[in-house]
C-alpha cells in the first residue's frame, strides 16, 4: 500500500455517480440464478464486484464484461458439486453466496483475504446445521460447507449484519418449501434489506415482509431479466460532503426513490445546514455555515466516517450513536474514524457505540491512517479539503474495493492531489 497527499482545495462541478456496488452484487447473484442470460448495466469493476463474478463463475454460470455491461449466463449454475469460492475481501459476497450454495447442494470451501479473513461469519455456523448444510469454521475463515439446505425457520439477530439476511432472502425461495426468517433482534441496516428484496422483485422472486421478519416461499424461479443499476448514494456521499464543507459539487445519477437507506446523506447534510438541492436525478451540495446533529446511525452504518469528517467542520458538538456494528468491517470504524479526525488536529471521542465529535474551524493537516479501508480513505480525502496544511492519507490503494475512480474524480472536480503513487509502487 501507498501514500497519497491531498493539499487544500475546493471541490467544485459535476460528477456522476458510480454503480451502487450494493445493487450490482445483487443483480449479478440473481441473474446467474434465473438460469438464462442477463445484462447488467452498467457495471464497474471494483475489487468486491470482481469477487462476486468470480465466485458465480466457480459455481458455474458465465459472465463477461462488454463496456460497462455485464452478459451474465446462469444455465449452468449448480451444475458443479464442489467449488471453491474466493471472495477476496468482499463481506457481502461471503455471506450471500455461502446460503447461496447450499441452496445448490455445492460442497464448497470459501476463501478470501485481508481484513476479510479476520471478518465474523459464526452466524452461519450456528444456523445452517440445523437445516442440513455442516459447516467447518473456527467463526472466520476459512469456511467449507456440504450438504443440502433445508427449508424451515431460521432464528437471526438483526443487529449484526444485514448481510447475512440477505444471502437466506436470496436463497430459500429456491428451496422445496417454504421458510421463515424470525428476527430475534430490532433489524438494523434494513435499507440494505430492501435492496434485496426489490432487485428479487424483479427477478420474478416475491418474499412477505411480516411481524416476525419474512415469510419466503419455496418453490420459486428466478426469471431472466436485463437490469438497469442503481447510482451509488453511499459512494456519493463523499462528493456531497465535500460540497457542503468546501464547494459547490452535483451528482448526477441518483434516484431519490431509490431503496438505498445511505440516500439519506441528503437530507443529514441539509439538517448540518448545508444548502441541498434535490432534483429528479441529481443532489447538488453547497458550501454553508454548517451546524452539529445528532445522529443515529443503526441504518446507515456507512455513512458515518464521512458524517463524522462533516461533523468537526460543524458549529457545536455532534453524538453519532447506534453504530456498533462499525466495529467489525474492513477496519474497526469507529477507531480509525476518531483516530482519522484526531490525527488532523480534530477533536473526537470514541464511545463503545459511535463517536462525539467537537467541531472545529479546519484541520491543521498531518498523517491519516487510512486502515487500508476505502471509506476512511475518502473521508480522509474530504478532510483535506479543509485542512490548513497537506494530509498524507497511508493505503491509497485501498479505495479500489468499492470505487477505483474516486481521486480521478475526485482530481476533476478540482481537487488537488500533490503527489500520488505510480503504478509501479
Amino acid at each position: 500500500m501507498s501514500n497519497i497527499v491531498l493539499t487544500r482545495s475546493s471541490l467544485n462541478g459535476i460528477v456522476t455517480a458510480p454503480p451502487s456496488k450494493s445493487d450490482v452484487h445483487r443483480a449479478i447473484i440473481c441473474a446467474a440464478l434465473s438460469k438464462g442470460v442477463c445484462k447488467v448495466a452498467p457495471v464497474a469493476l471494483s475489487n468486491d464486484i470482481k469477487a462476486t463474478i468470480e465466485c458465480v463463475k466457480a459455481l458455474g454460470a458465465k459472465a463477461n464484461l462488454n463496456g460497462d455491461t455485464l452478459i451474465v449466463d446462469g444455465r449452468d449454475i449448480f451444475k458443479k458439486k464442489e467449488a471453491i469460492l474466493d471472495c477476496f475481501e468482499s463481506g457481502s459476497t461471503l455471506r450471500f453466496f455461502t446460503p447461496i450454495a447450499a441452496a445448490g447442494g455445492v460442497k464448497t470451501h470459501f476463501t478470501g483475504r485481508g481484513s476479510l479473513l479476520t471478518r465474523p461469519i459464526g452466524l452461519f455456523a450456528d444456523i445452517l446445521p440445523k437445516a442440513n448444510v455442516k459447516c467447518e469454521t473456527d467463526g472466520t475463515l476459512p469456511l467449507k460447507i456440504s450438504g443440502q439446505l433445508k427449508p424451515g425457520t431460521f432464528e437471526v439477530a438483526g443487529n449484526i449484519s444485514s448481510q447475512f439476511i440477505t444471502g437466506l432472502l436470496l436463497a430459500l425461495p429456491m428451496l422445496d418449501g417454504d421458510s421463515k426468517i424470525v428476527l430475534t433482534t430490532a433489524l438494523e441496516s434494513e435499507g440494505y434489506i430492501n435492496m434485496t428484496t426489490a432487485c428479487m422483485a424483479k427477478f420474478g422472486v416475491e418474499v412477505e415482509r411480516t411481524d416476525y421478519g419474512w415469510y419466503v416461499r419455496g418453490n420459486q424461479s428466478y426469471q431472466p431479466r436485463d437490469y438497469r443499476t442503481d447510482g451509488d448514494w453511499s459512494q456519493a456521499a463523499f462528493f456531497l460532503a465535500a460540497g457542503a464543507v468546501s464547494g459547490d459539487v452535483t451528482v448526477k445519477g441518483l434516484d431519490i426513490n431509490s431503496p438505498q437507506g445511505d440516500k439519506k446523506i441528503a437530507a443529514l447534510l441539509k439538517n448540518f445546514g448545508a444548502d441541498i438541492t434535490v432534483g429528479e436525478d441529481y443532489v447538488r451540495a453547497k458550501k454553508s455555515e454548517l451546524k452539529s446533529i445528532d445522529i443515529d446511525a443503526r441504518n446507515i452504518p456507512d455513512l458515518v466516517p464521512i458524517l463524522a469528517v462533516t461533523a468537526s467542520l460543524s458549529e457545536g458538538v455532534c453524538e453519532i450513536y447506534g453504530a456498533e456494528r462499525l466495529r467489525i468491517k474492513e477496519s474497526d470504524r469507529l477507531k480509525t474514524t476518531a483516530a482519522l479526525i484526531n490525527s488532523l488536529g480534530g477533536n473526537a471521542v470514541e464511545k463503545p457505540d459511535g463517536l462525539i465529535i467537537k467541531g472545529v474551524k479546519s484541520f491543521k493537516g498531518g498523517t491519516a491512517d487510512g486502515a487500508n479501508d476505502h471509506r476512511i480513505v475518502m473521508s480522509a480525502s474530504v478532510a483535506a479539503l479543509v485542512s490548513g496544511s497537506d494530509v498524507t492519507v497511508t493505503d491509497k490503494e485501498s479505495i479500489n474495493k468499492s470505487f477505483p475512480d474516486y481521486f480521478e474524480e475526485y482530481k476533476a472536480l478540482g481537487g488537488v492531489i500533490k503527489c500520488q503513487p505510480t503504478a509501479k509502487e
